[in-house]
């Protein structure tokens, strides 16, 4: 279910989700610091030794470097969970680069002391398992997705998986980032957004891209991101709002899948999550 908005560390989904003797492993770990967009939290081939967890609206993408000026944005990452040392089991270096697309407030702690936690709780160690597979997913599918699907829908999936984790149809993120995620030019991203708009599914605004029919837009674009919010419901117990806005994940104890979920739940029950 929803967590607990009393949670000590309700702003983040896997930090919810665990119990209060998982909580006390790693709250004297955890401290909070504000993000900027823009704000780089590590580089390619730096020591990977912290992780950190996003908090409410807060968004970090990862971002493989393609030569010169161009990236290509590899996983979005918000409430939802985490990056730096949570799939890997201590200081490796970083394979990719890894930014705060949406400033916000975020925890942060060490790798070693969430690697020792791991150890000293199968629950705990097991969520992070299941995050780390559900990461993943979401890499491989936005690998095939960039190979496979023409550049419209491929618009269309990042911005239904920024809008999972904002929650909002206003979506902070400008067409020079947009552009900078997919890998392309600013002129053929804004001809792609003057046609999807066109077709009514978005609005450019001054600084956000408005997303005006949720339905419609997922209609329209490719199965990539159903795939990947598929494999959160299954393996990581993802709670979605009518809205798309992921709202819970859930802590089972190892070997118990989480149990099936539906598509969407009520607004009613996506508030007392919050």
């Amino acid at each position: 279910m929803p967590s607990d908005p009393g949670h000590p560390f309700a702003g983040n989904l896997l930090l919810a989700a665990l119990a209060a003797s998982d909580v006390a492993l790693l709250a004297p770990h955890l401290a909070r610091r504000e993000h900027a967009r823009g704000d780089v939290l590590f580089r390619v081939g730096e020591d990977v030794s912290h992780v950190t967890f996003p908090l409410d609206r807060t968004v970090a993408t990862l971002l493989v470097p393609m030569g010169g000026d161009r990236t290509v944005e590899t996983a979005t990452v918000g409430h939802e969970g985490a990056m730096g040392g949570v799939v890997s089991h201590g200081y490796l270096p970083a394979f990719t680069q890894c930014v705060i697309q949406v400033d916000g407030a975020v925890l942060r702690m060490d790798a070693e002391k969430l690697r020792e936690a791991k150890r000293a709780s199968p629950t705990l160690n097991d969520l992070f398992v299941r995050y780390a597979d559900c990461l993943l997913a979401q890499v491989l599918q936005s690998v095939a997705c960039n190979a496979a699907h023409p550049i419209e829908q491929r618009v269309l999936r990042w911005l239904l998986g920024l809008q999972d984790r904002v929650g909002t149809d206003a979506l902070p993120i400008t067409q020079v980032v947009l552009a900078g995620m997919l890998g392309i030019g600013r002129t053929y991203v804004t001809t792609v957004l003057t046609k999807l708009q066109d077709q009514g599914l978005i609005h450019i605004g001054r600084g956000r891209i408005h997303m005006l029919d949720r339905a419609r837009t997922e209609a329209a674009c490719c199965d990539c991101h159903a795939r990947v919010r598929g494999h959160f419901r299954t393996v990581l117990g993802a709670i979605y709002a009518p809205d798309g806005e992921i709202v819970a994940v859930e802590a089972t104890e190892p070997g118990t899948p989480p149990p099936p979920r539906p598509d969407a739940i009520l607004p009613e029950l996506r508030e007392a999550g919050r």
